[in-house]
């Protein structure tokens, strides 16, 4: 990866996850019905993946995936630390650019810590990381790999809806002040069980050589 690549990659994550996180609160804040804010999230994650590129080499702008593909060796330490740090950030901007055109602070909805927000963020993740890892380890084409990655989100928040905000992210959950330990580590729990449970029952099993 090129010096150009790098930043291309730093700036991507950054920019991607502010706009996500602006997305997401943009319909929570307008409705209560979790299938807007899962279609709006999906749509957006499918058309920044096409535009920006998406998993192996490409963005994540979500350090649940990026964590649970390092797990299994799909991108390396550095750049998975660069790319959370850049992820973070980005939910930093979406938070400042909210507080700024909404004209006051926003105010922290995640409420007290929740085993069952926990459990419903770690499922939704799951199911979201289960079709993240299809998309890396089937090695699709760039847009075939957008397609899954938004559908797959689209599916987790809905999943996580049942018991959460259904944010299953933890930067965007930093963007919109839906941040507690639940929305903070039950995306990466959930993330590292659905790809290492992909990986162990349904990657491609490399072909041996013969003798």
């Amino acid at each position: 990866m090129t010096g150009k690549d790098k930043w291309a990659m730093i700036v991507a994550e950054l920019i991607g996850t502010a706009i996500l996180a602006m997305v997401v609160y943009t319909m929570i804040a307008r409705t209560s019905f979790p299938l807007f804010a899962a279609l709006g999230a999906g749509a957006t994650l499918g058309l920044l993946s096409v535009t920006m590129g998406w998993g192996d080499g490409g963005v994540h702008l979500n350090p649940a995936v990026t964590l649970s593909l390092w797990t299994q060796k799909k991108t390396q330490t550095a750049a998975a630390v660069v790319a959370i740090a850049a992820q973070l950030l980005g939910g930093l901007a979406a938070w400042a650019l909210l507080n700024y055109f909404l004209g006051h602070n926003l105010q922290s909805t995640a409420g007290k810590f929740e085993w069952k927000v926990l459990a419903a963020e770690a499922m939704g993740a799951g199911v979201f990381t289960f079709g993240v890892a299809a998309s890396a380890l089937q090695k699709m084409s760039q847009a075939s790999a957008a397609v899954v990655a938004g559908t797959s989100l689209f599916l987790g928040i809905m999943v996580a809806s049942i018991g959460s905000s259904a944010i299953i992210n933890p930067a965007v959950a930093l963007g919109i002040q839906s941040w507690n330990w639940a929305y903070a580590g039950g995306p990466l729990i959930g993330g590292i069980v659905g790809v290492a449970l992909y990986g162990l029952l349904f990657a491609p099993t490399p072909a041996k050589k013969k003798k």
